[in-house]
């Protein structure tokens, strides 16, 4: 368990050390686009967008991968990333940062890249808004 919180934490230090070193200028990010800006640095990718989170009526149901989705659980749903990737969310408006494990397809929406649980958006602080300007930044596979 130790061990788990050290690589979630070393993962958090480190996309978050990149994410501010790297200078996103705010003018580049389109209001409507999923993938406005993406920035290759290693094998950490940070891509700016915008988020949503999910309704209550998914809380209980199923998950593309198999679980069971709970609006009190970090996790998240993205078209592309593999099951379980591990992604941090920053909210651009505030910088408060979460991370959550991918485990659901969506958002089914051109104008959203992330989907998160209910718990993730009032830790980001979007929660009630229904929508945030963010980053994301995650580890990219070693072939």
């Amino acid at each position: 368990m130790k061990a788990l919180i050290f690589i979630v934490f070393s993962f958090i230090s480190v996309a978050s050390a990149f994410a501010q070193q790297t200078d996103i200028p705010k003018d580049t990010l389109q209001k409507d686009s999923v993938q406005a800006d993406s920035i290759l640095s290693s094998n950490l990718r940070t891509v700016r967008g915008r988020a949503t989170y999910y309704a209550s009526k998914f809380h209980g149901r199923r998950t593309s991968n198999g679980d069971i989705f709970s609006n009190n659980k970090m996790t998240a749903a993205h078209l592309k990333l593999p099951f379980g990737t591990l992604v941090t969310v920053t909210n651009l408006d505030n910088g408060r940062s979460v991370v959550v494990r991918v485990n659901d397809r969506g958002p089914h929406s051109k104008s959203f890249m992330i989907d998160v649980s209910q718990a993730a958006a009032k830790e980001l602080g979007f929660y009630g808004k229904g929508v945030a300007n963010v980053t994301i930044s995650y580890k990219i596979p070693e072939n």
